[in-house]
């Protein structure tokens, strides 16, 4: 009982500790509260520990919760640390030199604290800098050295305009003087080129020097050198000019600048090691220069890497400057980016630019400011903010040259660093002394930092044996460590004593030990069995089981602990829904709810008052429709006036505000609103003011009334009759006097002359006061405001006006004080009057004359606003009239749009005004005196009155916008009057809009929809929601997409009204049936185009979709109908017969068929079988006793008709039913049914059971699956459960045998997909199957991953590759690659690096600085979302393996790593995908990105999984496959049945080919597509079986052991069919010549030989079967380079396989390729081609192609790529270069064009010439048709091979030249030509039957799923026994 109680208490006790604290993060203070004194202090900042014996408190944790658990603060353990500034020298502006404030600190910091430092720092006007010029003196640089020297007093003028401090130096470099980087031959080494000096690596010429007259006479002297290879070593002179400081001259305070110039890639590290000059060490970072300044190791140590390069210039402050020419810019911008300051400038290919190059760098250093910190522990985080706070990104610092700057400085010691607490890591990576400074500083504050470790002296002095231990333990710190054998708190359980017994587990109101949810451990401990979920001395609270708030628990602002919410900080109630602070409380004053309520809960509880409240219980007059005065009326006026509708004093009291009486009143803006009302009682009016207290502690408002009313004067009506009477007898006197004095007459025309409104003179003004607009009913964001002029109308009149928005908004509104940034980019409307007539085409924006119009505008004004900062161009130009402007209303009015920033208002509207009065915007005219200029809150103008004009509308913005008030005005202003005579008279207008609730609102019902082109109409239906009924209005109009309107739909557009109640209306669009044209392109691309609603009129709005895309489908392919078996088998004694009837294909829609018997002979049956969506099975039942005839032994024929038009009825349209005679019922079946076990209801006529009903399948687990069903009607004996693998077979399936309706499946694959099925049986056998269940189990952690492979680079770099896990159990997402330093005995000796790759794409790494000679293991293993899986492990040592020849590039999407450097390397080497991407420009993707690549080449586990090359067998392009997709595991297959029909009436109009079938299984995300293939060559001869063939043509090649000899017989589009007798005679022929060569059985040569390029470094080769007169069983393909090497082998073991994939080849390396077949009798003969796939390469490493780079086939004898440019729609140019190695002279070249699917007539040209490039225009082409063009040069010794190129002109783009079936601009390039190793001549035939005099031929090949004609043109000399020669034309003459 005694530890029961104490189980409790100390149970209640943890709890209410826990309740009173809170955790705004996870406490790692708490964490540790079990360990040790120290660790509790290392455990980070803010730790403390309670070392009192008697404190039952958790020892470890924040101090304030420590001493809040009641432990005395005079014990509490903690530890501080410290910082000290030990020199501070202040900045001294005098001084010319960069400096910084402080300059040495010491600082120490608990884990995980971070301290703040701000520091100053300064950077003279000008000053000191170190400029030294590094310079490439290769031969190609010798203008660019010609140049510089010319440039001696420029030079001299930069550098003093740069610096009043300086000095210049010089330097240039070459190469390593060894192979094969220079030429090594004695002639070369003394003068490599004429007028040259001997190769060099690098020499320091000029040190830094201020005399720039001796650095001008010493740069004449100097000569250009040269070397072999393209890329430098210029990098071996940057490290040097680096680390040699006293040689070159660098001074200690001054700006380092090294300009290094070359127009060459670069040498790095590993490129010095290779065959020729023998493997060099790595380099030391050491200076190695002579006296003389020549570098003396560069032919004894290799090149540096990129990372020591940036390492060692960021250690000296040198800041490079990469003055380049265009061939190596884009390399450089790269390398940039690994340099955390430098610049590249482009240099012109002379360098005649390179001052304004080194000018622009200096200024753009000196601009992008930014801070770093060098050599910063791994222990330590730094970060640098702005003096606001706010950190800074990188360039972010602008501190002025000449002033002071600030920033802050914030460091930060780590706690954890990769899952290990800091404290346990070396010393070196939690101390050192960092160097925090500016990236172009030489200065720097040196920071001594570390971290502090501290440890408990308590822990020296432990009590051995002490009594509070019970003697079985020490007291250390207060807290008992127990003897073995010993526990509990206090050592006072036996272990082995309380190990049974239970019952001390048992909590109070619990029955089971630990609450049913854990363990019972020795001395009542409970062990949860889910300790995130269940916690507690007994297990019984559950983490879930908390209140929740909103639906989350405990709010999301706390946690669930021991039953209870325990609040982060500033958060209480039971489930953390309330703050504790009154921030969500405070008013606009700062008060707490105004003073009139409570803050409950974040939340205002306001009393009841006479007005609305805001949230913060202030007034809130803006929910009143009233308003401020409209509220406040009648209680001012009761108050002041005892007046008004509250004069009552019982109404009057009850006002929530007193009244002030003041003598004056306060100014408008100064309150929240002036208020005048007229007192009815008196006809005064009285004023008064409404404001907020000022006074926190007030909650009323404060309203003060002006004591004196405005009243009007004493009545003076008694006076009226007799004033009426006085002016009737004047007038009458004056009538008298007009009529019969003249001189009176001239008097009064005087008089009135002299009245204002007679006098000689012209108003201008506004016609109305005031506009009332409805928003709703807005048609335009304008208002055409009438300004109309009086008097005489002659003269001209200019009126400027302007309007302002939102008037009505006081000063104080929320939205007023809100200011704009002037800095925004807003559009500026703006309205000129040309000085053109008006034409009906300018109104139509499509029209030319508008289209003109618009760019000569767009250009002049343009130029015009290009002096406004941050002015964009003119867009959305349009042309309009304006009305009644008299002689001006026909001239046109363009309205266009002008992005600017906000700022540029002012400036925009001078301008404006300025070049209107001119006349002129640059070469536009205007019409002087009309203008507009726009924002989106203002607008300024004129208008101008023309003779004779009366009235003018003023084209006023409205400024519509959505955040607008319920009730917003305008002020609309004519301000003065420029030009003329007139005079304002109403010069305001006001406009009020008022924006009212929707009436309706319209929108489509979904946002897409799909409708297939037979549908011939899509019906788009618009919905309309009524809020108030009534008429209104909606407009709609159809846009393109991919769709094209009059070619796949037609446009529409249009208004819908809509009556009263009307709810729907349907908009028709016609579809287009597919062209002819389209359909021979074979467009597969997915045709959409787009309806929008706009312009909603009384009252309306736009709803959800606003717009709706409807996809054009192409007509599905019809699903396939018919009977699953073609018999049927039943008897007699079946209750029904059920024939099945299966459907394939298009199983989306509903399908319907007819059927009915045939050939019975005593019954007639029919009906029809529908299918519905995504039925696959139905059955034709037929009942017997439905029809007695069935009921005897009958055979009949049931057929399929009558499909639905989304079917058609496949191949089995008919079955055979066969009746047979029936057996009577087992004794056994009578005697179950008797005993109920099988009920005749619920069974088939023959016994068997229904099948299981409602199969439902969960995976449990991984490896589990649990199956449910309903047993059916009948007691079944059991189940059988048969269960496969989705995409096996189901004969394959396991079977498992159950009694229950319930199956457990164990013992499966993880993550993988499988199907069931479910029966059940009796004693006479199996019921009927369920249908198919799917479900897949869950994921599982991965295995390990494949064998890892290592690429050794050199003795410290390598690059480690491993294949994905073999089970991968799910979708891998991350790899962890871990390398550790291991000695002979394979025990760690040092730190392990760890690196997390997140892109489960990137398995490879490259390492880089490893320690020479050192073993290392290296692990790596796979993370899913389950979790991490097992290691793979290999232990390799780099020095003991053989190297690369030649240097490994940055890979892209590689990530790498350097094994020296610290986190300050990480910080810009991060990626090489960052650096290495694919040009902007470029037309093809990165190859990085697909999953069947890695790193720019082909992954080998990819395609041959398990690395065995033999098992790629994979089939050339195939014309006719169908495709069935399996998913199995995460892994997408594909089985592809292929029938190979070399010769398919409907495809080549060949007939009589054999074909085969072939399957194939292949993973796709593994697998090549056609779309990979980029380029072909086609080698050798065409197949020999083509039975009906006219003309023939021989194609021979000669193999390196026997000639051998084919022939293809094909009929052109222009052949001449031969005679029979030639036929058979070319037949006998060839007969004769085979026999000669070959044994009976043994396969001749392949016939043909195909290369087709997937990529820079992987190629296909397919070849076409060979004629054997016996079965061949199976080929060999061989493969090295042409220059040497390994010949590798690919068995294909499968004769069905005609190609191969290769992805191992090298980058612009010639390979001999060779191919043969076997069969019974032995090897054939081999075909043999050489190929060479070219693409470009990275300038560091000549193996490595760039990623996105173009790539193709060639051969040295073959032309140049064809270069096409479009010249018109129906002509182009071609060019192509000269073969690299003719075969002989070239005498010119043969050009053939043909349609690429036939079709028109073949056209041949001539082109005589052997010029570098060659030209040709071809006319008379057609658009939209793709061609093929073959270029072939014709040399002394024949034709060489063929280049080919397919080209379409399309039209819909303006002629732009596009490759077919592509929108991209690449080429596709096919080669025919024999192999390099054929020794054959060919020569030209004067062939009688073709006009042009030359053999034509046709290939029948493969080309993107496609037979295409492939006309070539050639002649064969072949050899024959004997030395005998045969030629066609021979054979023809005889």
């Amino acid at each position: 009982m005694g530890r029961w109680t104490l189980h409790l208490s100390v149970g209640l006790g943890l709890l209410l500790i826990l309740m009173t604290f809170s955790y705004t993060e996870a406490n790692y203070c708490f964490d540790t509260r079990s360990k040790t004194c120290s660790d509790c202090l290392q455990a980070g900042t803010g730790c403390a520990y309670c070392p009192e014996e008697t404190f039952n408190g958790p020892r470890c944790d924040l101090y304030e919760n420590i001493l809040a658990q009641g432990c005395s603060a005079a014990t509490v353990i903690t530890a501080k640390s410290g910082m000290k500034i030990e020199r501070k020298q202040q900045i001294d502006i005098r001084r010319a030199q960069s400096q910084v404030s402080p300059q040495q600190m010491s600082m120490s910091f608990l884990p995980g604290e971070e301290k703040t430092v701000d520091v100053e720092v300064f950077a003279p006007t000008k000053g000191p800098l170190d400029l030294y010029i590094l310079m490439d003196f290769s031969n190609s640089m010798e203008d660019d050295l010609d140049n510089l020297k010319r440039m001696g007093q420029e030079l001299a003028s930069l550098v003093k305009k740069l610096s009043d401090d300086y000095t210049i130096g010089f330097g240039k470099f070459v190469d390593k003087v060894i192979e094969p980087q220079t030429d090594m031959r004695p002639e070369k080494l003394a003068q490599p080129w004429p007028r040259s000096d001997p190769p060099f690596s690098f020499e320091n010429v000029i040190k830094l020097t201020k005399d720039l007259n001796f650095f001008t006479d010493e740069l004449q002297k100097e000569r250009i050198s040269g070397n072999l290879d393209a890329p430098e070593g210029g990098f071996d002179a940057i490290l040097q000019a680096a680390v040699c400081g006293d040689s070159i001259g660098w001074r200690e305070h001054s700006t380092h600048l090294l300009v290094f110039s070359t127009e060459s890639a670069f040498h790095y590290e590993a490129d010095g090691a290779n065959v020729l000059s023998g493997i060099l060490p790595r380099n030391d970072e050491q200076c190695h220069l002579d006296a003389d300044g020549r570098y003396t190791m560069d032919t004894a140590q290799d090149y540096p890497s990129i990372p020591t390069l940036v390492r060692l210039l960021g250690k000296h402050n040198i800041i490079p400057v990469f003055a380049v020419t265009n061939h190596s810019y884009t390399y450089y911008k790269k390398l940039q980016t690994y340099f955390p300051i430098a610049e590249v400038g482009l240099l012109q290919e002379d360098s005649s630019n390179i001052l304004q190059v080194m000018e622009i760098a200096f200024k753009s250093i000196r601009s992008k400011m930014s801070i770093r910190a060098e050599d910063r522990p791994k222990a330590f985080e730094a970060q640098f903010l702005s003096t606001a706070g706010k950190v800074a990104e990188y360039g972010a610092f602008d501190f002025k040259p000449g002033a002071i700057g600030k920033f802050k400085m914030r460091l930060k010691a780590q706690r954890m660093i990769d899952d290990s607490p800091v404290c346990k890591m070396d010393v070196d990576e939690k101390e050192g002394v960092m160097r925090i400074k500016p990236t172009t500083f030489s200065s720097a504050v040196n920071v001594n930092a570390r971290v502090l470790c501290p440890t408990c002296d308590c822990e020296k002095t432990a009590i051995r044996n002490a009594p509070r231990c019970h003697g079985n333990g020490d007291l250390v710190c207060g807290k008992c460590q127990c003897h073995d054998g010993w526990l509990s708190t206090f050592c006072n359980c036996s272990a082995s004593a309380s190990a049974l017994d239970t019952r001390l587990c048992i909590g109070p109101g619990s029955t089971e030990p630990c609450s049913g949810r854990g363990d019972c451990l020795e001395c009542g401990t409970c062990v949860c069995y889910k300790p995130d979920q269940f916690e507690g001395p007994y297990c019984q609270y559950d983490r879930t089981q908390c209140q929740r708030f909103g639906g989350f628990l405990c709010n999301d602002r706390g946690s669930c602990i021991m039953g209870r919410c325990v609040c982060s900080e500033g958060w209480e109630g039971n489930a953390c829904e309330c703050p504790k602070s009154n921030q969500t409380c405070l008013d606009s004053n700062g008060g707490v709810c105004n003073g009139r309520g409570k803050c409950v809960c974040g939340l205002c509880e306001c009393p009841q008052s006479g007005f609305e409240m805001s949230s913060t219980c202030e007034p809130n007059f803006q929910a009143t429709t009233l308003g401020v005065c409209e509220a406040t009326r009648s209680c001012a006026q009761c108050q002041a006036w005892k007046t008004g509708e509250r004069k009552d004093k019982e109404e009057c009291d009850k006002c929530s505000f007193r009244v002030k009486m003041v003598d004056e009143l306060k100014e408008a803006d100064k309150v929240l609103h002036k208020c005048s009302f007229r007192d009815e009682e008196d006809d005064c009016t009285y004023h008064y003011t409404v404001e907020n207290s000022k006074l926190s502690t007030s909650k009323d408002l404060e309203v003060e009334v002006l004591k004196k009313k405005d009243c009007p004067a004493a009545s003076l009506l008694w006076l009226l009759p007799l004033l009426l009477f006085l002016l009737l007898l004047l007038a009458l006197l004056l009538l008298c006097c007009w009529k019969y004095c003249a001189c009176c007459k001239t008097c009064c025309q005087s008089c009135l002359a002299l009245l204002p409104c007679c006098r000689k003179g012209r108003m201008v003004g506004f016609k109305e006061d005031e506009y009332l607009l409805r928003h709703s009913l807005l048609t335009s964001d304008h208002l055409d405001t009438p300004m109309v002029r009086t008097g005489p109308l002659k003269g001209t009149d200019v009126v400027r006006w302007k309007v302002t928005d939102n008037v009505h908004r006081s000063p104080n509104h929320p939205q007023a004080l809100i200011k704009p940034n002037p800095k925004e980019t807003i559009q500026y409307p703006i309205s000129l009057r040309l000085n053109r007539r008006f034409s009906e085409n300018l109104s139509r924006p499509d029209s030319r004359d508008a289209e003109q119009l618009r760019k000569e505008a767009a250009d002049n004004l343009n130029e015009v606003y290009k002096q406004i900062p941050g002015a964009q161009k003119m867009q959305k130009t349009s042309f309009r009239t304006q009305k009644n402007a008299g002689k001006r209303q026909d001239y046109t009015i363009m309205d266009t749009m002008l992005s600017a920033p906000r700022s540029s208002y002012p400036e925009i509207v001078k301008l404006t005004e300025r070049n209107v009065q001119s006349g002129h915007f640059h070469d536009l005219k205007v019409l002087p005196g009309y203008y507009t200029v726009a924002t989106d809150r203002e607008a300024t103008g004129a208008i101008e009155f023309q003779e004779g004009v009366e009235s003018l509308d003023v084209h006023v913005p409205l400024f519509t916008k959505e955040e607008d008030d319920d009730k917003k005005q305008l002020l609309v202003e004519a301000t003065d009057v420029p030009l003329g005579i007139a005079r304002i008279g109403k010069r305001l207008v006001n406009i009020t809009i008022i924006k009212e609730h929707a009436s309706s609102i319209f929108s489509f019902l979904q946002p897409a929809y799909t409708y297939s082109r037979q549908d011939g109409v899509a019906n788009i239906p618009i919905g309309r929601e009524i809020i108030d009924d009534g008429r209104t209005q909606v407009s709609y109009r159809t846009r393109d997409l991919t769709a094209k309107d009059k070619k796949d739909y037609v446009t529409v557009d249009g208004d819908l009204s809509y009556g009263p109640g009307e709810t729907q209306k349907t908009v028709p669009v016609r579809l287009l049936e597919l062209g002819e044209k389209d359909a021979l392109l074979d467009d597969k691309q997915v045709k959409q185009f787009v309806m929008d609603l706009s312009n909603p009129r009384q009252g309306a709005k736009l709803g959800r979709y606003p717009r709706t895309t409807i996809t054009i489908a192409d007509p599905p392919e019809p699903s396939a109908i018919m009977f699953k078996r073609g018999t049927q088998n039943f008897t007699t004694s079946d209750p029904t017969y059920s024939i099945p009837v299966v459907r394939t294909r298009s199983q989306d829609g509903p399908a319907t068929v007819k059927w009915r018997t045939k050939k019975g002979q005593r019954v007639d049956l029919s009906g029809n079988l529908k299918f519905n969506p995504g039925e696959t099975e139905k059955n034709i039942v037929i009942d017997p006793r439905n029809h007695p005839a069935l009921g005897q032994p009958d055979t009949f024929q049931l057929e399929l008709l009558e499909p639905s038009s989304n079917a058609i009825v496949g191949e089995r349209k008919t079955t055979v039913v066969n009746v047979i005679e029936g057996g009577p019922r087992s004794p056994e079946m009578s005697q179950m049914q008797q005993k109920g076990y099988v009920s005749p209801k619920n069974t088939f006529h023959g016994g068997r059971l229904l099948a299981p009903g409602n199969p439902k399948a969960k995976a449990t687990g991984p490896r589990s699956i649990r199956l449910n069903w309903d047993p059916p009607a009948g007691n079944p004996m059991g189940y059988k459960v048969k269960y496969w693998i989705y995409g096996d077979p189901e004969k394959d399936a396991q079977v498992l045998d159950v009694k229950s309706p319930h199956a457990e499946l164990t013992n499966l694959y993880p993550y993988c997909d499988y199907e069931m099925r479910v029966s059940a049986y009796n004693a006479l056998g199996d019921g009927n199957d369920t249908d198919v269940i799917a479900c897949q189990t869950l994921e599982d952690v991965p295995g390990e991953p494949g064998r890892l492979a290592f690429n050794v680079i050199s003795p410290t770099v390598t690059q480690v590759s491993w294949a994905e896990p073999a089970e991968t159990n799910g979708n891998i997402t991350a790899y962890e690659v871990i390398y550790t330093p291991i000695d002979d005995d394979l025990k760690q000796i040092g730190a392990a690096k760890k690196v997390k790759i997140d892109n489960p794409k990137k398995r490879m790494l490259l390492i880089e600085n490893l320690v020479n000679a050192q073993t290392y293991q290296y692990k790596v293993r796979a993370k899913n979302s389950v979790g991490w899986g097992p290691y793979r492990d290999a232990t390799i040592n780099l020095a003991s393996q053989p190297a690369r020849p030649l240097s490994i590039p940055i890979i892209p999407d590689v990530p790498i790593v350097d094994a020296e450097a610290g986190d300050e390397y990480d910080s810009y080497l991060m990626y090489s995908n960052e650096v290495l991407k694919s040009p902007a420009g470029s037309k093809t993707p990165s190859v990085s990105g697909d999953d069947y690549m890695m790193n720019g080449k082909w992954d080998q586990n990819f395609l041959f999984p398990g690395g065995s090359a033999t098992r790629n067998l994979s089939t050339s392009s195939s014309p006719m496959s169908s495709l069935n997709s399996n998913y199995r595991g995460g892994s997408f297959t594909t089985e592809t049945t292929t029938n190979y029909m070399s010769g398919s009436p409907h495809l080549g109009g060949i007939s009589g080919m054999p074909t085969s079938d072939v399957i194939m299984r292949k993973r796709s995300e593994r697998g090549y597509g056609e779309e990979n293939i980029r380029d072909s060559i086609v080698m050798g001869d065409l197949s020999n079986k083509f039975p009906d063939i006219g003309v023939y043509g021989f194609i021979g090649s000669q193999s390196t052991s026997q000639s051998q000899f084919g022939y293809s017989r094909s009929q052109g589009p222009r052949a001449r069919t031969q005679s029979s007798e030639v036929n058979e005679a070319l037949y006998n022929l060839e007969r004769v010549l085979q026999d000669a060569r070959l044994s009976p059985g043994v396969p001749d040569t392949p016939s043909r030989l195909v290369f087709s390029a997937l990529g820079p470094t992987a190629l296909k080769v397919s070849w076409q079967e060979p004629h054997c007169e016996k079965d061949i069983l199976g080929y060999t393909v061989m493969y090295q380079p042409l220059n040497g090497g390994e010949m590798k082998r690919i068995n294909v073991t499968n004769p069905a396989e005609n190609s191969v994939i290769i992805q191992d080849l090298l980058p612009n390396h010639s390979y001999l390729f060779k191919v043969k077949a076997q069969s019974q009798e032995g090897w054939g003969p081999e075909r043999e081609g050489v190929i060479t796939i070219e693409s470009a390469v990275d300038p560091r490493s000549p193996l490595s192609p760039m990623p996105g780079s173009p790539f193709t086939l060639s051969t040295p004898s073959a032309p140049g790529p064809l270069v096409f440019t479009a010249l018109s729609p129906d002509s182009l140019q071609l060019s192509w270069e000269k073969p690299r190695k003719p075969n002989g002279d070239i005498l010119g070249y043969v050009v053939t064009c043909e349609q690429l699917h036939g079709g028109g007539d073949t056209r041949s040209f001539q082109v005589s010439g052997d010029s570098a490039e060659t030209r040709l225009t071809v006319p008379n082409l057609t658009e939209n048709i793709p061609y093929k063009f073959k270029v072939q040069a014709q040399t002394t010794q024949g034709f060489g091979p063929e280049r080919e190129g397919i080209i379409t002109i399309e039209s819909q783009d303006g002629g732009a030249l596009s490759q077919y079936s592509n929108q991209s601009m690449t080429r596709r390039e096919v080669f025919n030509m024999p192999t390099d190793i054929s020794n054959i001549s060919r020569t030209m035939i004067n062939d009688p039957f073709f006009s042009d005099g030359m053999m034509s031929t046709t290939q029948l090949t493969e080309s993107s799923g496609m037979i295409t004609r492939q006309v070539t043109k050639e002649v064969v000399q072949r050899s024959v026994m004997g030395g005998t020669t045969v030629t066609k034309k021979m054979f023809y003459d005889s």
